[in-house]
């Protein structure tokens, strides 16, 4: 296939498909390591994976984390080390939303690892109990309830 057929529309009929959609949490480096602790201990993450970057040198203390997977229920996130300005930041924001059937217990389990609580626990519209947490690295995570099933609206 030529440019000038993927510039004209050529190549949008092929159907492409995702299999999943996974944050990628940046920390200053050499924090990453330290961060997939803090999400283990705090969130009950399990380390899937793990990359060290290849330019460190195995004598030194701390390897430069590349990128480590974490299974966060059924989801997956990605946890880096950020080691030079390539990477930008979400000006807007950015949180992170976990559900689970007791807020008050993932939030003091959270906090006791090393997160700050933002607030107090409030009842959320439609959404039953909700904390917020800072990490150690600045990211904001939002503790939930599942989502109460709603009537379907006709499309």
């Amino acid at each position: 296939m030529t440019q000038e057929d993927v510039q004209n529309g050529s190549a949008a009929a092929k159907t492409v498909t995702f299999s999943a959609v996974k944050p990628q949490l940046f920390v200053e480096a050499p924090k990453a390591n330290d961060a997939v602790l803090f999400y283990k201990a705090a969130f009950g993450a399990e380390e899937v994976s793990r990359a060290v970057h290849p330019k460190r040198k195995a004598e030194q203390e701390i390897p430069l984390v590349l990128v480590a997977e974490l299974k966060l229920g059924s989801s997956s996130i990605l946890v880096s080390d950020l080691v030079d300005d390539s990477v930008k930041t979400l000006g807007s924001g950015f949180a992170m939303c976990l559900e689970t059937e007791d807020v008050k217990a993932a939030v003091a389990k959270a906090v006791s690892a090393g997160a700050v609580s933002e607030g107090e626990l409030a009842e959320g519209e439609g959404e039953g109990l909700v904390g917020k947490l800072k990490d150690p690295y600045g990211f904001v995570w939002t503790v939930c309830s599942p989502t109460k099933k709603s009537v379907d609206v006709e499309a």
